[in-house]
């Protein structure tokens, strides 16, 4: 389990089970009461109330925009994740 602060939008986590895929890091989506991720192998997508996902992260892998993450297949950059308009 890490920290709430640890993660933010766009950064790619580890979770302690990997997906059917046999992948084992997410993309996150959304950030909330609910966590939206996207498997970074088949591009699943998933929503996980935060307790439950607390309880299943290991670790960031990446951080948000990192040139790392631009080589993956199903990864989408933090200015292109979809915010809804509140003002």
């Amino acid at each position: 389990m890490i920290k709430n602060d640890a993660y933010n939008l766009a950064d790619t986590v580890q979770m302690k089970k990997p997906h059917a895929c046999q992948k084992n890091d997410w993309e996150i989506l959304r950030l909330g009461a609910d966590i939206k991720l996207k498997c970074m192998g088949c591009g699943h997508v998933v929503m996980l109330p935060r307790a439950e996902f607390n309880r299943k992260v290991k670790k960031v892998l990446t951080k948000a925009n990192d040139p790392v993450n631009l080589k993956k297949e199903h990864y989408l950059p933090k200015d292109q994740i979809a915010r809804p308009n509140i003002g």
